[in-house]
């Protein structure tokens, strides 16, 4: 069974402690053991997704994980690098997450979490998820309130907007879902999960129990 290791999570750990370039040639080599820890398990992930999600067959591990050189052109932070393993696992890749929802695994010392839905989706995708709220709203609302949905996640997380969009009412039905500027499923881990002997049973778990979540906010938006 794919697991985390625990000295993944402690280079992670080191890191956050000794975020510069000087530090990170020197440990290069425990960077690229943890990199390929956490790539394998990115990898089995995709392999059981495929089960349930065809379209995903063939991806890779690597077309999906962030890299951990962060961009601090526009950042007020301007550590070197990502204390974090990221990876956002969606049809053709991460590239594109601005036109699918997917599945994210978030490795972080104290803040692991893993993640699905359309976070902050373009204008035309947004657009097209509210006009199926508002058609059928009572299934959204099914979803995210099924037994097997609220076996890993409270609710249906994302930053609304304090008015309803223009275009529609204050009393409409599922105004609170329309004002949504995210959709998303979340669930958090302690360290002690992630290296626990079954995180990648519960983390395909939530995985499948998010799948009729993205199945609805994957709209046409041409």
């Amino acid at each position: 069974m794919p697991s985390i290791n625990h000295s993944t999570i402690q280079f992670l750990s080191d890191l956050s402690l000794n975020n510069d370039r000087l530090w990170f040639a020197g440990n290069r080599s425990c960077y690229l053991e943890a990199r390929g820890n956490y790539e394998t398990f990115v990898q089995a992930l995709l392999d059981e997704i495929v089960k349930f999600e065809p379209i995903y067959k063939g991806l890779e591990a690597k077309s999906c994980m962030f890299r951990i050189n962060r961009d601090t052109r526009f950042s007020h932070d301007k550590s070197v690098y990502k204390t974090n393993f990221g990876a956002f696992m969606v049809r053709g890749g991460k590239k594109n997450g601005d036109k699918f929802p997917g599945y994210y695994l978030h490795i972080e010392p104290g803040a692991s979490f893993v993640a699905g839905g359309a976070y902050i989706p373009p204008s035309p995708w947004l657009s097209a998820i509210r006009e199926k709220i508002t058609e059928d709203g009572e299934k959204l609302e099914g979803i995210v309130n099924s037994s097997e949905y609220r076996k890993y996640f409270s609710g249906l997380e994302g930053d609304k907007l304090k008015v309803p969009p223009r275009g529609y009412s204050k009393d409409h039905t599922h105004i609170e879902l329309i004002k949504m500027k995210s959709f998303l499923a979340e669930r958090k881990y302690s360290d002690k999960e992630v290296i626990g002997a079954d995180f990648f049973d519960t983390v395909t778990g939530a995985f499948r129990a998010m799948k009729p979540l993205n199945d609805f906010l994957t709209v046409h938006t041409i």
